[in-house]
């Protein structure tokens, strides 16, 4: 059986990430449209300086990238444009590549995370816990501020005022804030024993724990949540999300 030729392809930019939910996602998708000259790959890189050589090589055939960590951030370097709410928010996970070879880079983490939790949000979720500082976290503040939620970052290194540290999660501060998203890689498969250290005990029926992980579908932070009554929501909806915003980006449509 002879190969067919790749005349379009996609791929996700991160470390480590054979794991991806992309690929699975955006070869079914292919097969649901019959798109048979089209691909997706994982550009699986151990720096962010491997970048341009991986689009040098495939500059004939690649049209669009997702990113992942950890390169949310670095890749900014390697962008000749980047999207007014991308750059407002400080994370890329969205690249489109011109006719030209021109890459622009966009943030669709906002979109997904938005259309997933705001269905979610009762009148008493004022004040919300976001749990890490790396990109993703920068699209959740983006949608709370927008949402009108305040919020504060809990870091193992706080910096700043708008940064906490895990040792501050007391009892009045977990019943103050109703909302709590967990943006750490923590837990996810196949370490699905590990969990954000704060204070489970204090959660309540009148909390919701959101978390950006999708695999496992239950992580140990939502069944401890869960355990305590607090609604739970995990990041598969999110993904999807972002996933369609990206392929409408990449088609201009």
């Amino acid at each position: 059986m002879e190969e067919k030729e790749i005349r379009n392809m996609y791929a996700l930019v991160g470390k480590n990430i054979s794991y991806s939910f992309s690929k699975g996602y955006f070869t079914d998708k292919f097969k649901k449209l019959a798109l048979e000259n089209t691909a997706y790959v994982n550009f699986d890189i151990q720096s962010i300086k491997e970048l341009s050589q991986k689009v040098k090589d495939n500059e004939t055939t690649l049209k669009g990238m997702n990113v992942t960590i950890p390169y949310k951030l670095e890749v900014f370097n390697y962008l000749d444009k980047i999207d007014k709410k991308a750059r407002k928010i400080g994370a890329v996970n969205t690249i489109k590549i011109s006719k030209k070879g021109k890459l622009t880079g966009f943030n669709t983490d906002v979109y997904g995370f938005k259309k997933s939790l705001k269905p979610l949000l009762k009148e008493h979720h004022k004040k919300a816990l976001i749990l890490g500082t790396g990109g993703a976290s920068k699209a959740v503040a983006y949608v709370l501020k927008k949402l009108d939620v305040k919020y504060k970052f809990v870091s193992r290194n706080p910096e700043g005022k708008k940064q906490i540290s895990y040792k501050d999660l007391t009892k009045e501060f977990i019943e103050s804030h109703h909302l709590i998203i967990n943006c750490t890689p923590l837990g996810t498969h196949p370490n699905i024993d590990d969990c954000p250290d704060i204070p489970y005990e204090f959660i309540s029926k009148e909390h919701l724990l959101f978390d950006l992980i999708y695999n496992p579908a239950v992580t140990t932070f939502l069944r401890k949540g869960q355990e305590n009554n607090a609604v739970i929501k995990n990041g598969l909806e999110m993904l999807e999300q972002q996933a369609e915003k990206a392929w409408r980006i990449w088609n201009d449509s």
